[in-house]
């Protein structure tokens, strides 16, 4: 039975006062909700604030992860975070945002590379994939998501696919306020992506690898997505920085 992720990506917000008031405000309604067992929860906020983060959840159901790393161990890579630097203090890392791609020419190879340091690591790979406005207008969501999938877990074992999270993030509806249906993104969970893997591997994998959806998720909208079947929780960007909406749709993913 796959158990429902709740990922709150803060992205570059929040200095570290602010990530220790914005923790404070909600580990108590988290813990409560994660210690139910029927939903986790895993906060990635900024490197910066990543061991204070820590701090404040260490012995509770919460998780910490970060919003990306390198796929060197150590060495002469000026501003890069290496997996052996955040196992310490993590035990999830985004890899392949959206924004990575975009802004900092992420590749389908390079997601690959980091993906394989992270398992190596020990650190659970959430692995971003998504098409653009384009791409989905034109009818090529399943070809470029497909694909994209294919890439992320290339040379990735059975083993270790099993364990890692996707995320459903169509960048046309990342912090636009344009969220996909939830129906449309059931869709492209269960066909596209679970298809692709079971191509890679096989049915029983497809069905045990966890699908969150991310892109403009409110706890206005969240139930819809949480109803799906292939739907395995949420990644959150805007909404994960207030604490009263982050905490509600993680009561909402427990449900």
């Amino acid at each position: 039975m796959r158990i429902p992720i709740v990922a709150g990506n803060w992205k570059m917000n929040k200095t570290i006062a602010e990530a220790r008031e914005l923790v404070n405000a909600m580990r108590g309604d988290l813990v409560r909700i994660t210690a139910s067992g029927k939903a986790q929860v895993v906060l990635c906020p900024p490197f910066i604030s990543i061991p204070q983060v820590a701090a404040l959840v260490k012995d509770t159901p919460i998780k910490v992860g970060a919003q990306n790393l390198f796929w060197e161990a150590k060495g002469a890579f000026t501003g890069e975070v290496s997996p052996t630097m955040l196992n310490e203090v993590c035990d999830y890392v985004i890899i392949g945002h959206s924004e990575r791609r975009q802004y900092f020419g992420e590749t389908d190879a390079s997601v690959n590379r980091k993906v394989q340091a992270a398992l190596a690591h020990h650190l659970i790979p959430i692995v971003c994939v998504g098409e653009n406005l384009q791409q989905n207008e034109a009818g090529e969501t399943h070809v470029v998501v497909g694909a994209q999938v294919r890439a992320a877990f290339k040379g990735i074992a059975r083993d270790d696919a099993r364990g890692i999270v996707v995320a459903y993030e169509p960048v046309w509806a990342i912090g636009t306020g344009r969220a996909a249906s939830g129906a449309g993104a059931n869709a492209v969970v269960g066909l596209t992506i679970r298809g692709a893997l079971a191509d890679l591997y096989d049915e029983a994998t497809a069905q045990a690898v966890r699908v969150q959806y991310g892109g403009s998720v409110t706890p206005k909208n969240v139930a819809e997505f949480f109803a799906q079947p292939e739907i395995d929780g949420a990644l959150v960007g805007g909404a994960s920085l207030v604490a009263v909406d982050f905490v509600a749709i993680c009561g909402a993913a427990a449900k």
